[in-house]
């Protein structure tokens, strides 16, 4: 693909991409697109996307097909290859020559296997946003052509719109937990602004002075204000066993 034919295929695919990154958009399905379309407007072989998991390890999510020596060898990188060099560096890595003998010092269990799967050249290249890195591109080939300064900036432009992809889905869900833990206070305010009100008709105290009671009878029975005063609402808990708060007689006139 060149020339208008693959400029107008590049714009037909970030549009894609745009359209997809909706609110509840599914990251896993637009990842194994964009590993696709690396082969497709790259021409490559394989295109595989690897992120990093909670123990620092790259795990792959996404690959252009489900052949299993494939994933094996995408797998194998979370102990050694050029997508653990990529990520921890943050640098791209291209143009690599699997045939090469200080590839296969460099990484003997890697570059045999994916020499016996049939590939000759690989790359790496970072998802990476400023200082940010959460993972890697990697990309096989079965004949040894080089991929020159285009492909290689259109490469990481894929890399990168895999990267705001993920963290855009991972700022959503963030975003989610963020809004129900807020919720879940504003929610326990009311709760907790009620009972206060209750208690300072009940005892005719203030409404500082009937929090400060609740508060205290609370904490010495290790419950939690919420749950308290959610029983107390729902006319599961007699207010009557919270004993009034005594106070100077200059406060009660």
């Amino acid at each position: 693909m060149i020339g208008m034919a693959r400029e107008q295929r590049l714009v037909e695919v970030f549009v894609e991409v745009a359209d997809s990154l909706v609110e509840d958009f599914d990251v896993i399905d637009l990842l194994q697109r964009l590993s696709t379309r690396c082969v497709e407007l790259l021409d490559v072989s394989a295109a595989g996307i690897l992120l990093v998991d909670a123990h620092g390890e790259l795990q792959i999510i996404a690959a252009s097909d489900e052949h299993t020596r494939l994933l094996e060898l995408f797998a194998l990188q979370h102990d050694q290859g050029p997508c653990v060099e990529c990520y921890t560096t943050g640098a791209a890595r291209t143009n690599i020559d699997l045939t090469d003998r200080e590839t296969s010092e460099s990484w003997p269990g890697f570059a045999v296997r994916a020499r016996e799967t049939g590939y000759v050249a690989t790359h790496a290249f970072p998802l990476r946003l400023r200082n940010r890195v959460v993972g890697a591109l990697n990309l096989f080939q079965r004949t040894p052509h080089r991929l020159g300064e285009a492909d290689i900036a259109l490469a990481q432009a894929l890399a990168d719109v895999a990267t705001i992809s993920i963290l855009q889905q991972r700022t959503l869900e963030q975003s989610h937990v963020e809004n129900s833990q807020l919720q879940t206070a504003l929610t326990s305010r009311i709760l907790v602004e009620q009972v206060k009100g209750v208690l300072a008709e009940r005892w005719n105290v203030s409404v500082d002075d009937a929090f400060a009671t609740f508060r205290s009878y609370a904490r010495g029975r290790q419950l939690r204000l919420t749950a308290l005063a959610a029983q107390i609402i729902a006319g599961d808990f007699d207010t009557a066993d919270i004993p009034a708060p005594v106070l100077p007689e200059d406060r009660h006139g």
